[in-house]
């Protein structure tokens, strides 16, 4: 009952910002929670996505030819936590989060021109 509140409290907070916001939001398609940071574009072919009721694995693929990893990492660590993620530490070039029993992790996987996947998994 409590992961059902969150999740409805979550998205009626999310349609709060899109509504608020004189810029029209834009999600990660397969992740309608997570933003996705202006200037990147989400690689459609790369997309992955696995799930069930108890479970699942999406990963997507952000690029841009124009930013840094480190304008995305100010990006999430300011975002995610509006968004109920919570900041679990950074491995080499991947930032983690949790959330509701799943684990969101961004990690840079080359620098020019940047590509960035992201990962949401359930926490078994």
């Amino acid at each position: 009952m409590f992961k059902f509140q969150f999740r409805l409290f979550t998205y009626i907070f999310i349609i709060g910002l899109i509504f608020a916001s004189p810029v029209q939001a834009a999600f990660i398609e397969g992740l309608e929670d997570v933003p996705l940071l202006k200037g990147m574009q989400q690689v459609q072919k790369d997309n992955i996505s696995f799930g069930n009721e108890e479970s699942r694995l999406v990963e997507a693929y952000l690029t841009s030819s124009k930013m840094g990893f480190a304008k995305v990492e100010k990006f999430y660590m300011e975002t995610l936590p509006q968004m109920g993620w919570s900041y679990q530490g950074k491995r080499d070039n991947t930032l983690s989060f949790y959330r509701d029993g799943e684990i969101l992790d961004i990690a840079r996987e080359s620098v020019k021109p940047l590509m960035v996947r992201i990962t949401v998994k359930s926490k078994l």
